[in-house]
């Protein structure tokens, strides 16, 4: 590769590290492209789908020309595999914020929950979580959740195309959800503990699809990095 071809525009593959923010990942390899080509300042790159601090997976990164893309590739179907924890809620819908509520889970069994699922296939109604980046009265939604600040949001429409569940281990429950753009599968693992008359909220998420990028095809930062300095 040469300055050139990420300046006329690249679509890099890169597996997001846990704790890791989207801008984050986006900085290091910009950092990292800037240093080894010596890139102009204004060297665009950006990312097309934001992953969560507490989400692994594919994320796309594109560069020079390539931005235009973005859009476009943001728009496909999307992949992911997590883990829900029924039984108890948080403020975030994940493991951002500490437990605010516990459930009962001993009814729960393995054909209510198949029965549940039926619910969350097509298109559904979904409440973006408190705790997004979605804007609202000039702020982000988790500032006005910070600032214990009570906001209305309004419910969106999203489309899930498959919802397998892969594993059920009271009170803990994997899963793999094929989803459109705009899809919160935090606000999934909310709805679908209060859908069995519980609780539930995400342990565990991974991107592993966005369209026909996969994330098996996909790379570290730090073995990124390691790749760019031996070329």
């Amino acid at each position: 590769m040469t300055a050139e071809d990420f300046l006329n525009g690249q679509v890099l593959l890169i597996d997001k590290p846990l704790t890791w923010s989207s801008f984050q990942a986006v900085n290091k390899l910009k950092y990292i492209l800037k240093k080894q080509y010596d890139l102009p300042k204004k060297f665009k790159i950006g990312h097309a789908g934001t992953l969560d601090p507490l989400a692994t997976g594919l994320l796309i990164i594109c560069t020079g020309k390539f931005t235009k893309k973005i859009t476009e590739i943001q728009a496909q179907e999307k992949e992911y595999t997590g883990t829900i924890t029924l039984g108890a809620t948080t403020p975030s819908y994940d493991l951002e914020t500490e437990i605010d509520a516990t459930f009962p889970i001993e009814h729960i069994t393995e054909v209510l929950i198949e029965e549940t699922i039926q619910l969350f296939l097509g298109e559904i109604d979904q409440k973006p979580p408190v705790f997004s980046a979605i804007k609202k009265d000039g702020k982000r939604l988790y500032e006005h959740a910070r600032a214990g600040e009570e906001v209305e949001i309004k419910a969106r429409k999203t489309t899930i195309y498959e919802f397998e569940i892969t594993r059920i281990n009271l009170p803990e429950i994997d899963f793999r959800i094929k989803c459109s753009k705009g899809t919160y599968i935090r606000s999934i693992a909310y709805d679908f503990g209060k859908a069995l008359q519980s609780g539930g909220h995400l342990t565990a998420l991974r991107r592993t699809r966005i369209g026909s990028y996969n994330v098996i095809d996909a790379v570290d930062p730090i073995d990124f990095e390691k790749i760019v300095h031996e070329n």
